[in-house]
């Protein structure tokens, strides 16, 4: 397939691309409002696409499973990384969600007893948890207190629910990940909405078309068309070939936020993201490949 790797590219670009999208819409939105408009114009799409292509629900896997895939999937994601957002750049929000399949690793072994931790899993993890640590090295180091370490971990925390969500992915059985993808974003818009309401979080009187747009975009794109290309990229090349999704994604996102939103991106960042790849790296050549093939950001 000769196409596979600008598949490849674009896949890696949309789901980079989230980041400084998100960015945008949070001018005048709330995380709340961020989030459901995502989960919501990203079911949408999916169920348009499914009612294109014919696909249609097999009926063996239960709601409540896809409802707490959608909650720690979509809903707290969805929520928490624009919300931390809004104390860290773009660019740094990408180095971050870059660990999850740091966590793929840690958690699979706790939800699956067919799965243990090796020893190469344990060094990417270990690089991976230095990257990060370089990361706020200058800023810890001078005690810079304008650092506010919630967002940060905000957005940690987002990938860690991915990366459970994930590892609860394979008890959907045989239903077409396009389903799946569908019931999971249409159970989010739901909890989201909820969340919306319990938390007062109420629309600003004033919404700049950049931020509808932007919104459209994460939804229609991001949570949406990207996951079907996902599938098609697997069917032709394969799984692992598929996976390299993982390195592109956070430096997509680095390189969006200094071009277009000409962020300030150190020489620590740089070394985080490249420590990052790195674990990453070490996770797929050595026995990780399955769960790094899952990943989905």
């Amino acid at each position: 397939m000769k196409n596979k790797y600008f598949l490849l590219a674009i896949i890696g670009l949309i789901w980079g691309s989230q980041f400084i999208f998100q960015k945008i819409a949070l001018s005048s939105l709330t995380p709340q409002h961020v989030g459901v408009g995502r989960a919501m114009m990203g079911f949408i799409t999916l169920f348009i696409i499914c009612k294109a292509l014919k696909v249609t629900s097999q009926g063996n896997t239960p709601w409540l499973l896809y409802m707490l895939i959608g909650l720690l999937e979509a809903s707290i994601p969805f929520t928490l990384v624009p919300w931390g957002q809004q104390y860290v750049s773009s660019s740094i929000a990408a180095v971050l969600i870059g660990t999850v399949p740091f966590f793929v690793i840690l958690f699979t072994p706790l939800l699956s007893a067919e799965n243990k931790i090796s020893r190469s899993s344990i060094l990417s993890v270990a690089v991976g948890f230095l990257g990060l640590v370089s990361l706020f090295a200058p800023d810890i180091i001078e005690g810079n207190s304008s650092l506010s370490i919630w967002g940060p971990l905000s957005i940690l925390a987002s990938s860690a629910s991915f990366g459970v969500a994930l590892v609860l992915l394979v008890k959907c059985g045989d239903e077409h990940p396009l389903i799946v993808a569908r019931n999971v974003l249409g159970s989010a818009s739901l909890q989201i909405l909820l969340i919306s309401i319990v938390t007062g979080a109420q629309i600003p009187s004033h919404l700049t078309i950049d931020s509808m747009l932007s919104i459209a975009y994460l939804g229609a794109m991001c949570a949406g068309v990207v996951y079907f290309l996902y599938m098609i990229l697997i069917s032709e090349a394969g799984p692992v070939f598929t996976s390299l999704t993982n390195y592109l994604v956070p430096t997509f996102g680095v390189l969006i936020g200094v071009v277009f939103a000409h962020e300030q991106v150190g020489l620590n960042t740089w070394i985080a993201l490249a420590m990052i790849l790195i674990a990453v790296t070490f996770n797929q050549g050595n026995g990780g490949k399955e769960e790094a093939a899952k990943v989905k950001n």
